[in-house]
């Protein structure tokens, strides 16, 4: 018969990618950790991890088996919280991932603020522009714009949002105000890069309808937030979400440029497992999380909007 305790260690060995720590947050020495994971193993007559000196990889059955096991521990903590407090308390560790730019600015510090609120909880925040695996990664939810189509998965809508284009007052002052997409490759012009899909290009929404510019840019990076830094320097131009800019707006580091040629649908979402293994830390923050977005989507989007003119 498989143990439950044997279950969570190996879950929080997939999460911690290291059997030692897993072991050690959970009261056991490694030997004892590994001894555990090997009667699971056993147990279920099949090998979960591929373990090296340094580091663990899931196999098929493994994968599964893990998917499985996240849903089954969050259903048993949210029950026993239930139970033992008459209402359902939050516990557990979050593990939320988010752009690297709304991250910095907005997801990591309203994560901490709920994190706050919940005694029992505790908050692991992953930033990075790269799109994470969930499953593999064992994040609870990933703040993304855009919708995911694999099935596993639940989008649900945060707040509304838009990209345009931006430059620093230094640059348009240097090289000139563009006034059309044609004038752009006259331009320096700052873009994102993805391993496997290399340059990414502009999709601009033009009255004519959608276009795509494969753009010879001045300087290509890995990171949305490096490259509005870039820009607040006077490197160039970017296209940016108006969440990642308002802020620069305001203060007047960026200027919004070609109103015409923004693209409405860049919204923002979070992405969590489906709802059928949600437990109650992920559903509680997402309501949160929404909430706090949308109460100041009005004045970030409005920032960028009578900036445009």
């Amino acid at each position: 018969m498989v143990d439950f305790e044997d279950m969570r260690l190996f879950v929080r060995a997939v999460t911690d990618g290291s059997l030692s720590a897993a072991g050690r947050e959970l009261g056991l020495s490694p030997a004892a950790a590994s001894k555990r994971l090997t009667r699971l193993e056993q147990a279920l007559g099949v090998r979960l991890l591929q373990r090296s000196s340094r580091r663990l990889a899931l196999t098929e059955e493994g994968s599964i088996y893990y998917e499985r096991c996240v849903a089954i521990i969050a259903d048993v903590d949210d029950a026993n919280s239930a139970v033992g407090l008459g209402q359902l308390e939050v516990r557990g560790q979050l593990h939320v991932s988010a752009s690297v730019d709304m991250g910095r600015q907005y997801i990591g510090p309203m994560a901490a603020d709920f994190v706050a609120q919940h005694p029992h909880l505790t908050l692991r925040l992953t930033n990075t522009d790269a799109m994470l695996d969930l499953f593999e990664h064992g994040v609870d939810v990933a703040v993304r714009g855009g919708v995911m189509t694999d099935s596993r998965l639940v989008s649900r809508l945060l707040t509304n949002n838009f990209r345009v284009l931006c430059a620093s007052p230094a640059y348009l002052a240097r090289r000139g105000r563009p006034t059309s997409v044609e004038d752009l490759q006259q331009h320096d012009c700052l873009t994102l890069h993805r391993p496997g899909r290399g340059v990414l290009p502009w999709i601009l929404q033009t009255p004519e309808g959608p276009r795509t510019l494969r753009i010879d840019a001045a300087i290509t990076c890995d990171n949305g937030d490096l490259m509005r830094e870039l820009a607040v320097a006077g490197h160039g131009l970017a296209f940016k979400a108006a969440w990642d800019i308002a802020a620069d707006v305001r203060a007047g580091r960026l200027v919004p440029l070609l109103p015409e040629v923004i693209l409405p649908d860049a919204h923002v979402y979070a992405i969590y497992p489906s709802r059928r293994y949600l437990p109650a830390r992920i559903r509680l923050f997402v309501d949160y999380l929404q909430q706090e977005l949308q109460r100041r989507e009005h004045d970030v989007l409005d920032a960028v909007r009578h900036a445009m003119g």
